[in-house]
């Protein structure tokens, strides 16, 4: 496909997603399967612009003052593919282009975005404004912008198998380099604006167990249980298993690793990726059997609790799911958090810590629950993330994206990871 042609599949499928909110995904593949003739790179550089025009949704109609496909294709053409008005207006005129583009358009193009209120300057819900606010102060904008961001395919070097060592030269063919934060994290690095990342899951290192796909905030998450052989371990939100895996190889198989999720369609992957991992200290309690916690109550030396969230802190992953994201929905998450919280406390034994993380930047999910928890379970108390980080990873602990000395919340722009909070807490002996 030209240019052209790639810029009207793009507005099309804009038009889709904007006209009856659904996954980008969703979209994405109903038009492959129409437009059978558009092949792989034509079907990645699409994607690609539909993903960076909801990334951006708010700006670029700001910068055409229209929040119509065209316009928003244009401008993220312009400012953030950093393409010439020569050259959008020839893919534009070409047999299978948008069209020409009009005089109007040129003129926005030609004059620079006037001031734009916080929340479209950093491309976030209106109503989730104060929320960043709160959170990061004057820094809001900032932090936001780099939540608007591509984000780069992370893996973590899965150490039952190999060591990061080993891991990047494997990786070297894609531009491998040690990811930030994480000791086990290589990073790959974000391809041109039409380009693809690798499919690293084909790759023979993968069918070999050697690692798995992980953002480093998620890698760090999962560091910071502290995971120790012998330990008797929860995981009770465990999802597709990424932060298990984690734990299991930390615990070198040794001791025992309980793997729950209320969501069967999540914690389906599970299972093949606890084979290809070599993990085999982990039972899967399955969603339908929750009762089999149970039997852990006052057991565990650690519980994790990756709690359902808002996902603010993936945003920049999935941009589609900020724009369908509403005060409902934020209630029913809060209410699951603070659920999942009560079921753990249960589970943890005297000097054992439960965890709790988000991939959330929102105070009302991350803080105000850890102070709510609290107030209701005063056998609990919060242990410093920097005690933990020490201990744990080695090193020396990163400053809390909020400023906080208790809990640790990485982001985007100051630490080059996803948005992920951490709260650690220790029940009294």
């Amino acid at each position: 496909m030209r240019p052209g042609g790639r810029c009207s599949a793009a507005i099309e499928i804009l038009a889709d997603i904007l006209a009856r909110p659904r996954p980008v995904a969703a979209s994405l593949k109903d038009w492959a399967r129409a437009n059978r003739f558009a092949g792989s790179g034509d079907r990645a550089a699409i994607g690609n612009l539909v993903y960076d025009v909801l990334r951006r949704k708010a700006s670029c109609a700001h910068r055409m003052t229209d929040d119509a496909p065209r316009a928003l294709v244009i401008a993220t053409l312009a400012d953030h593919w950093r393409l010439a008005v020569a050259d959008i207006a020839a893919a534009f005129d070409e047999k299978f282009g948008p069209g020409s583009l009009s005089t109007g358009e040129r003129e926005r193009l030609a004059e620079p975005a006037g001031e734009a209120p916080p929340h479209v300057a950093g491309d976030w819900p209106d109503w989730l404004i104060g929320d960043l606010q709160d959170t990061f102060g004057a820094a809001a904008v900032d932090q936001a912008r780099a939540l608007a961001e591509r984000a780069p395919v992370d893996l973590r070097a899965n150490t039952l198998k190999a060591d990061r060592q080993k891991l990047l030269k494997a990786m070297a063919k894609y531009g491998a380099a040690e990811a930030p934060l994480s000791p086990l994290g290589v990073r790959l690095p974000v391809p041109r604006a039409d380009g693809r990342n690798p499919n690293v899951e084909a790759d023979p290192a993968h069918a070999r167990g050697w690692f798995e796909v992980q953002d480093a905030g998620s890698q760090v998450a999962a560091l910071m249980c502290d995971a120790k052989p012998g330990h008797q371990v929860a995981d009770i939100c465990a999802g597709a298993g990424g932060k298990t895996l984690a734990l299991a190889a930390a615990m070198a198989n040794k001791g025992q690793l309980f793997a729950h999720d209320a969501d069967k369609h999540r914690l389906r992957p599970i299972f093949d990726r606890i084979g290809r991992a070599g993990a085999r200290n982990v039972q899967v309690i399955a969603a339908d059997e929750p009762q089999r916690l149970d039997a852990l109550d006052g057991r565990m030396d650690r519980v994790l609790v990756d709690a359902p969230c808002s996902g603010s802190g993936a945003w920049r992953r999935r941009p589609d799911a900020k724009w369908r994201f509403n005060e409902r929905l934020l209630a029913e998450r809060i209410e699951d958090q603070s659920q999942v919280l009560k079921r753990a406390a249960g589970l943890v034994r005297p000097g054992g810590r439960l965890i709790y993380v988000t991939c959330s930047v929102l105070p009302r999910e991350n803080g105000e629950r850890i102070a709510a928890f609290l107030a209701h379970h005063p056998a609990f108390c919060l242990v410093p993330y920097g005690d933990i980080w020490r201990s744990a990873i080695g090193t020396e602990p990163p400053a809390s994206a909020d400023g906080n000395g208790d809990t640790l919340l990485l982001t985007p722009a100051s630490h080059g990871t996803d948005g992920f909070f951490i709260a650690v807490l220790e029940k009294a002996h």
